[in-house]
């Protein structure tokens, strides 16, 4: 199949010479493009129409599981035809496995997974095999290690109808793709025998499980059966069943890794003896002949990923299989907020390798463990083809690339333009700040104000409050329960402003805010470089009042290019206006509370007030109806509110 862009609207503003200027730079082997997309011009529909001229396999890669779920949704609803996928961790909690010499702490690996996205992993894995017409949002788990992608293709199973095959030889063959029998439960992954009548239950899906029925040793008839009603929904002359895991290995394959990972037990103990490291000899002697035994037996053990390398038949050293390698030799990447997507894939790498370095030497692992790791940066840039890197402030990196020319798309076609921002001295700063605080409120506009540090927001906070303004406090010690009330309310008219210092940046969308006032705006480092003051300036971008102050006693560099760029963009903007006769208007955004059905309970509020629960029962009855919300807000497709709530399941079980 094709990729079939369906959308009631048509590129306007910058989005059509953007569109073309790419598809050009690509027709001339420019493999490499930077989109320069100013915030609300339509960066993702730009992006789809590339998708459907190209018509290659995508790779969508963003840095955290919400903007994944956001743009997720908005390719379902751009190519409802095709096969769009979500490929994010799989774990609601994780603690990696690490140990601490000093003070000789050893901490196990503990992680809750998640079988919705587990299941929703295995389809991307599966549509990427099967059908070129596929797009994939991931965040950072696809540059971490997957099974090989020929031998996970080669564990397919096509069966068809008249297929000659017995009732033993099917049984066996789906056990050797690691379904389990479970007569009683529907579980993914999992197969039911009734006489002649087998029930599969996909590992990728709990919508509808697989019928076979054998007449004999023939395949009589193939039927897919929804699991609520227990109708039939479409019947198969043909029907390819694929693994029930993402990480299934066959019997011969894992007895040649349990003999080369022996082999490596014995090279380790040798070296420990030598070093006097009798200790470590003996901790790892016991671990690694333990998981020997377990994969012998069972071709499975908990912590499978560390001996990745001897299953796969790697050599020491080289790179792991991941999602990329799925996507075959011809692909088109799009990396989303790249400015922030790139420095984290370096930090993953790095950050693995430190931990797993610790656990080796102190005989916790065997070294080949060490290759059980996500992709280093050279290694993740090789793998991709043609790449459309998509900022609003993309990074010396992206721009040094296309030799700082990149694609600009800086006109909206809603006609919203660039807040005004206007420089303030630092003295009497509380006075200024008060009183435009009171003309925000007599317009019923709501306000940022961003600080420097923990301490300075928080006595503003407080002063601000004696004068009679509603002021709420963002700090990273405030649970997501009380950071989507805290915005919510301000969204709704209970809260004039919210005081906060690094959480006003990417992906907050509030259009009621007016006004974001910066405090210490020249103070040059992370929090008030040119990028992150174009993000902040970004937030207010969705009012047509939207109003800029920066407290500075100079000018830093940073406050220039960011002030220059953002006129800029303004001046671009107003000239188109006035040539199509735009009148531009504040983006209206449905507000909802995430935790409506929740919050109301009398359980709930006594937790918000306390932040704890009477009783373990009470507990876990605020977990089922979040987990149920939780669910609903995934089919529903509203991935952003769906991940909230499991940050808010994960606080509370962890809490």
């Amino acid at each position: 199949m094709k990729f079939q862009l369906e959308s009631p609207f048509k590129p306007a503003g910058d989005q059509k010479r953007a569109i073309n200027e790419i598809m050009e730079k690509f027709l001339h082997n420019q493999n490499e493009v930077v989109l320069l997309g100013a915030t609300a011009t339509g960066k993702t529909f730009t992006v789809a129409n590339i998708i459907q001229k190209i018509q290659k396999p995508t790779f969508v890669f963003c840095h955290n599981k919400t903007l994944a779920g956001q743009l997720y949704a908005e390719f379902k609803s751009f190519f409802p035809n095709n096969r769009v996928e979500y490929f994010v961790s799989n774990f609601d909690f994780y603690q990696p496995e690490a140990y601490m010499p000093k003070t000789d702490t050893y901490i196990d690996k503990t992680a809750t997974s998640n079988s919705e996205i587990e299941m929703m992993r295995l389809s991307a894995m599966n549509a990427l095999v099967s059908r070129p017409d596929t797009i994939v949002v991931c965040s950072v788990a696809s540059i971490y290690g997957t099974f090989d992608p020929k031998k996970y293709k080669s564990m397919f199973f096509e069966l068809k109808v008249d297929q000659k095959i017995s009732r033993k030889e099917l049984l066996a063959a789906l056990v050797k793709r690691g379904y389990r029998r479970n007569d009683y439960d529907w579980e993914p992954g999992s197969f039911k025998v009734r006489g002649d009548l087998i029930e599969i239950a996909p590992g990728w899906t709990n919508s509808y499980y697989i019928r076979i029925s054998l007449f004999g040793d023939y395949v009589e008839d193939i039927a897919k059966i929804d699991t609520l009603t227990s109708t039939v929904q479409n019947k198969y002359s043909t029907f390819t069943i694929f693994p029930a895991d993402d990480y299934v290995s066959e019997r011969e394959n894992t007895l040649r890794a349990v003999e080369n990972i022996k082999k490596e037990l014995k090279t380790r103990l040798d070296f420990f003896k030598k070093s006097n490291k009798l200790l470590e000899a003996e901790r790892l002697r016991q671990r690694v002949n333990h998981d020997c035994e377990s994969l012998e037996e069972f071709n499975s053990v908990s912590g499978i990923e560390n001996y990745s390398l001897h299953l796969d038949g790697r050599k020491l050293g080289k790179s792991p299989f991941t999602l990329i390698d799925y996507f075959g030799d011809d692909f088109l990447t799009i990396i989303d907020e790249s400015h922030m997507s790139l420095p984290q894939v370096r930090g993953m790498f790095n950050a693995d390798r430190s931990r797993k370095t610790t656990l080796v030497e102190h005989g916790f692992r065997l070294p080949s463990a060490l290759d059980n790791r996500p992709l280093n940066f050279e290694e993740f840039k090789n793998k991709l083809k043609k790449i459309i890197y998509v900022s609003a402030t993309p990074g010396d990196y992206e721009m040094e690339i296309v030799n700082k020319k990149p694609v600009e798309q800086i006109i909206r076609p809603t006609g919203l333009i660039d807040p005004t921002i206007e420089v303030l001295p630092s003295e009497n700063q509380i006075d200024t700040i008060v009183e435009n605080l009171r003309e925000a409120v007599k317009k019923g506009e709501k306000s940022f104000i961003i600080a420097l540090t923990i301490k300075t927001s928080e006595e503003l906070a407080d002063y601000l409050k004696n004068y009679g303004f509603k002021i709420a406090y963002l700090h990273n010690e405030l649970k997501t329960f009380e950071r989507l009330h805290i915005l919510n309310d301000l969204r709704k008219g209970k809260i004039d402003c919210v005081v906060g210092i690094n959480l006003l940046r990417e992906g907050l969308d509030l259009p009621e805010v007016a006004l974001i006032m910066i405090i210490a705006a020249d103070q040059m480092g992370f929090l008030r470089n040119t990028r992150s003051l174009i993000q902040i300036i970004g937030r207010a971008a969705r009012n047509i009042n939207g109003r800029i102050l920066m407290f500075a006693n100079n000018i830093s560099r940073a406050m220039q290019e960011a002030i220059e760029e953002t006129d800029r963009r303004r001046d671009i903007q107003i000239a188109f206006n006035k040539k199509n006769n735009i009148i531009p208007k504040t983006i209206v955004k449905e507000i909802y509370d995430p935790v409506e059905g929740v919050k109301k309970d009398p359980i709930m509020e006594d937790y918000l007030k306390t932040h704890r629960f009477k009783s373990s029962q009470s507990k876990e009855k605020i977990l089922r109806v979040l987990k149920k919300q939780m669910l609903q807000s995934a089919k529903d497709l509203e991935f952003e509110k769906a991940a909230q709530i499991r940050d808010m399941i994960v606080e509370i079980r962890n809490g």
